[in-house]
């Protein structure tokens, strides 16, 4: 993310130096997404306004709907518990005490010694204010990476592409 002090067309020339040096490496298209859903903390402050790819636009990606429908774990500052981090957390993985100090900085209490790690998890999640929302999908955008415009669209989508490119976040999630 660029900060909003950046000059006009930051982004757009961003983009295009990305693109040139993944194409020197070759690579031939890249998967984008944008999340529409707009996030608060627990005590209001928007901290998320949701974003509906309007870069990705400019840049001619081709929109291609919506990924996963799902149910997302939020937590009171505003983030997205992702359900990775859970499963690191409940098989013990690589990364799982970053996790857990995530959820103690909000106020979860220390695993216990030889405490099942899905049931401290749970417990941690209700004792921060962790709650549910329906996520209805990021919007997707595909890139085609070429020097020439036959070459990009030789790339094959594998995917229907859409028109109209969505204009507007979605509305705020009710909670669950």
């Amino acid at each position: 993310m660029l900060l909003n002090e950046c000059p006009g067309n930051t982004e757009s020339w961003f983009l295009a130096r990305c693109f040139d040096a993944l194409l020197a490496n070759g690579v031939r298209g890249i998967v984008s997404f944008a999340d529409p859903v707009p996030r608060r903390t627990a005590s209001g402050d928007l901290v998320m306004p949701g974003h509906v790819g309007t870069i990705y636009a400019a840049a001619n990606a081709l929109y291609t709907g919506r990924a996963t429908a799902r149910t997302v774990k939020l937590l009171p500052d505003g983030t997205v518990f992702h359900a990775r981090t859970a499963q690191k957390i409940r098989r013990r993985e690589q990364g799982h005490k970053y996790a857990e100090a995530q959820l103690r900085a909000l106020g979860a209490p220390r695993p216990r010694p030889g405490c099942d790690p899905a049931v401290w998890l749970r417990e941690a999640l209700a004792a921060v204010g962790a709650h549910n929302v329906r996520h209805r999908g990021a919007h997707r955008y595909v890139f085609q990476l070429g020097r020439t415009r036959r070459e990009r669209e030789d790339i094959k989508v594998d995917v229907p592409v859409l028109r109209p490119y969505p204009k507007q976040p979605d509305p705020e999630p009710t909670v669950r």
